[in-house]
């Protein structure tokens, strides 16, 4: 089992070292006061498994659906598309807690406290935010915390795992003057070092949960009459939507905020807070969670930025939408940072991902990032990696070194023509690249998922191409504030023809008309 596991890892350390440091690793603490969490007396060991919770997610407004198909993939489970656009909600039960911070498509995530549908307001602001402050004092906040307990404890230790292969080999030398370091402190960062290592694994691999589960019902069991020394520090975010709502966001934070305040003797802090409390209410319903995420998961494979760097949860919903199959060749053609085919490479391993770009700072930048993601692979296996499925190169997007029907998949952002190019250049640059695309794209199964924000330029340049491109889906995104669309198309079966001097300018000349 995972203590088998455990002590196989850190080959000096002996079993009660071992239960030593399991019990400071998960100490989920979940024993009660006045407002927390009340254990019951039935099979604690089980409890874990028997705790089922509903999760939240915000996710890349208009790819709620491709969401929910990972959830009901990877987890098994149903979901349901809020109303409110950008989120998704689903069941699950603790033990599944690491699997749903590898979701691919989720940005934030959020333990839900509870849903009140139908939620009458009253009429004056005054009895709206006095209604809050009860509210805050009725809601079964037992569940929520027990799980964001145990998801916190997991995020720590994770966290602290990121530096530990790197420092292993010099665990044994001495502490700086010459003298060897007690050995009690060796075996203990060892064990340390093995059981953060088993959370790493946790996360990542889900095979392990049933053992984690284990211990953590063993501190649900022991920890019922301890008493929590700890005063939380929380903030109350509020999120509002709808026209007819006489307070504002921050009202209903500050009434609501101070109500459960009051009630778990929290202290308030806006900035280095341990709970973050969201009161999200649309129209007339009312949401109330607890975040399980510090910041956007999306901010998991790029370490060099550039100036219009794609998130990674958007970039996967785009390349999910091309549904890419074993040995297909997916190509982003402007890479920028190398976003899209980066965490194609790390979905889609058994895919060939190329990245290009005609500017060598960008490829410069995505090579690197091509390099740290590869770094942290090798890190996380403690062992010399055969690479990853990618490679970038410089190019002309109107002029791609590829061979006609070579590529099975493109997926790309294209300039928006705001901070990257210009509206004016589009109307050369697009069809251009559509007519590029349709040569090295493979006829009748070959598909291209395009974002842009310059619709009409875009849909000008399409209409001309029938014969090479199907529009087959439009999803329409929100980029920064920027009302965007990723259009789906798919390759005839037409085979390419290299067009005379005369069709490529009257192609071109059609498009400057157009902007005219």
């Amino acid at each position: 089992m995972l203590r088998d596991y455990i002590k196989d890892l850190g080959g000096t350390a002996n079993m009660s070292d071992v239960q030593e440091a399991s019990n400071h690793l998960l100490q989920v603490n979940l024993h009660e006061n006045q407002m927390s969490v009340q254990v019951t007396e039935s099979d604690p060991r089980s409890e874990s498994e028997h705790l089922r919770v509903t999760i939240g997610a915000t996710v890349p407004t208009g790819f709620e659906q491709t969401a929910a198909d990972e959830v009901r993939e990877k987890l098994r489970s149903p979901c349901k598309i809020s109303k409110d656009r950008g989120k998704i909600y689903f069941d699950i039960s603790v033990e599944s807690l690491a699997q749903v911070h590898c979701l691919r498509s989720v940005d934030n995530l959020f333990v839900v406290v509870q849903e009140l549908k139908g939620y009458q307001f009253k009429e004056t602001k005054e009895e709206v935010l006095k209604d809050l402050e009860e509210l805050a004092g009725k809601l079964p906040w037992s569940d929520p915390l027990k799980v964001w307990k145990i998801n916190t404890s997991f995020k720590k230790k994770k966290t602290k795992r990121k530096k530990i292969n790197q420092n292993s080999s010099k665990e044994k030398i001495d502490n700086g003057h010459g003298d060897k370091r007690d050995e009690r402190d060796v075996k203990k960062e060892v064990t340390n070092n093995a059981l953060d290592s088993c959370i790493l694994d946790y996360y990542e691999n889900p095979a392990i949960k049933e053992g984690i589960s284990t211990l953590v019902g063993d501190e649900l069991a022991s920890c019922k009459d301890e008493t929590d020394p700890e005063v939380l520090k929380f903030r109350v975010t509020c999120n509002r939507a709808g026209e007819k709502h006489c307070f504002s966001s921050n009202e209903a934070a500050r009434d609501f905020g101070g109500a459960v305040q009051d009630y778990f003797k929290w202290k308030a802090d806006m900035t280095n807070f341990d709970v973050e409390v969201l009161l999200n209410i649309h129209d007339n319903e009312i949401i109330v969670g607890i975040a399980l995420t510090e910041e956007s998961l999306h901010r998991r494979n790029i370490t060099h930025f550039g100036p219009t760097t794609l998130r990674s949860t958007l970039a996967y919903g785009m390349l999910r939408l091309c549904a890419p199959q074993p040995t297909d060749i997916i190509v982003d053609p402007m890479c920028g940072t190398g976003a899209i085919p980066i965490e194609g490479a790390t979905e889609w391993s058994n895919c060939f991902h190329v990245a290009g770009d005609n500017n060598p700072l960008a490829v410069n930048r995505a090579a690197n990032n091509i390099s740290s993601l590869l770094t942290k692979s090798q890190i996380k296996e403690g062992k010399p990696s055969w690479g990853l499925p990618i490679d970038a190169i410089q190019w002309d997007i109107c002029n791609l070194p590829l061979r006609t029907g070579s590529v099975d998949i493109i997926v790309t952002d294209m300039p928006f023509g705001k901070r990257m190019g210009s509206k004016k250049r589009n109307w050369n640059l697009y069809p251009a690249c559509l007519w590029e695309m349709s040569r090295v794209c493979r006829p009748g199964t070959g598909r291209a998922a395009l974002l842009t924000q310059d619709k009409k330029c875009f849909t000008k340049a399409l209409s001309g191409m029938g014969h090479v491109w199907q529009k087959v889906h439009t999803v329409w995104v929100n980029i920064g504030g920027l009302h965007a669309a990723v259009y789906l198309l798919k390759r005839t079966l037409q085979a390419f023809v290299h067009p005379s001097e005369q069709d490529k300018e009257e192609l071109l000349g059609n498009a400057k008309n157009e902007d005219d």
